[in-house]
């Protein structure tokens, strides 16, 4: 089991960039492929990206390609997100999420484990 913790959140204007961490408790990270979800309110759970165990692949959404980078250091236990560019339409919680396979998914009920989420705000 994973325990998922986000962080780095916030407001920012229209055009500006967001780094998002995803810290977590457990000695088997590098055995898990991870993934970011978001969640505009009123919609369901929206797949942004994923990224392999060993960080050699990644998948994005076509919403955020180009835009955004996830990444991950196992020796830390930490999946990051860069979100560069951001757009009002990026607005949600972003949730940080574990599958217990070394291949990412971009279907959001493949995931295992999630972390309590954490709010980016755009504003124009």
């Amino acid at each position: 089991q994973v325990q998922l913790v986000e962080s780095g959140g916030g407001l920012v204007q229209a055009g500006g960039s967001l780094r998002l961490s995803c810290a977590a408790a457990g000695r088997t990270f590098s055995s898990y492929a991870m993934g970011w979800v978001r969640q505009a309110p009123g919609k369901e759970r929206e797949f942004v990206a994923g990224i392999s165990w060993s960080g050699g692949n990644t998948n994005y959404a076509d919403s955020v390609k180009g835009r955004f980078t996830i990444s991950r250091d196992n020796a830390k236990n930490t999946v990051y997100l860069q979100m560069n560019s951001l757009k009002r339409e990026d607005t949600a919680v972003y949730y940080c999420a574990a599958r217990r396979t070394l291949s990412a998914s971009t279907v959001t009920y493949d995931y295992d484990y999630w972390g309590q989420g954490t709010q980016v705000t755009v504003s124009s």
